[in-house]
């Protein structure tokens, strides 16, 4: 991996980013990739200090790392599960740094259960969370992309949305979580067909397994499954490329992290 630094006149040099779910883990990573490249980094989140989540991490450490190391960064903390927030993050971002260039939807909330099992109030909370607000939140910043003839979107999935396959071995209750992945692959296909003639790319990176909080806190990762886990740098390469593509040569795609990164002969740079 290369050295880890701000470069101010990076291939984003000047772009506004605003990355969800940012206040840790794989979102944070993205803030760090993004800003590194020269892009304005607008980072939101539900956890802005601490003591506000059970898990570690806050959008105050997030862009206190960026700025800390050169970086041109803030924080705007919303709940994605209510369209006013989600309004008032474009506003509040736009006013800090000016029109989005790029969106990464990273954001979630999710239960695990079977189906069986799950209540009406949790699907309506991931369903909205998961596949409403990166539909939504798109839909605000697309206007003044399309006026511009220029935009990234890029939707942070899942294995889980591939349909499980015979022989059926019984499942952890992924069934919503994979049904929210499907949902964001099919409107991320969409989508860019709609938009690539206006100069706007839509794709999707979908993470292996990666050791972050959110997924300590569902003991995802034990003796079965460590020898999959992914170095979190993969993940934020894999978005920055395609935040960066040219909506003629790359949109729509369902891009898994390391084979992206493979096809294109690149190698994750280290983070700040």
């Amino acid at each position: 991996m290369s050295d880890a630094r701000i470069n101010p006149n990076g291939s984003l040099r000047g772009k506004v980013a605003l990355v969800t779910g940012a206040s840790r883990g794989i979102g944070e990573a993205i803030c760090a990739r993004l800003a590194m490249e020269g892009a304005h980094v607008v980072a939101s989140a539900r956890t802005a200090e601490a003591g506000e989540s059970r898990l570690p991490g806050t959008l105050h450490d997030t862009v206190d790392r960026l700025k800390a190391a050169g970086g041109q960064a803030v924080f705007v903390k919303a709940d994605l599960a209510q369209a006013s927030e989600r309004e008032r993050l474009v506003e509040e971002a736009e006013a800090a740094f000016g029109p989005i260039d790029i969106l990464v939807n990273n954001a979630a909330i999710t239960y695990f259960m079977p189906v069986v099992d799950f209540t009406e109030k949790r699907f309506k909370l991931m369903m909205e969370v998961q596949v409403y607000a990166p539909f939504h939140l798109s839909q605000l910043v697309l206007p003044g992309m399309i006026a511009r003839k220029s935009g990234s979107i890029v939707n942070i999935s899942s294995p889980a949305g591939i349909h499980p396959k015979p022989p059926y071995q019984g499942g952890r209750g992924g069934t919503v979580y994979g049904l929210c992945k499907a949902a964001l692959e099919r409107f991320t296909t969409g989508l860019a067909s709609e938009v690539q003639a206006d100069g706007v790319a839509v794709n999707v990176v979908s993470p292996g397994l990666v050791d972050t909080p959110g997924v300590a806190v569902h003991g995802l990762i034990n003796e079965a499954t460590k020898s999959r886990v992914q170095p979190i740098e993969y993940i934020a390469e894999a978005v920055y490329q395609l935040a960066k593509a040219d909506p003629q040569a790359m949109t729509g795609r369902v891009a898994y992290a390391e084979p992206l990164l493979k096809e294109l002969g690149l190698e994750p740079a280290a983070l700040i």
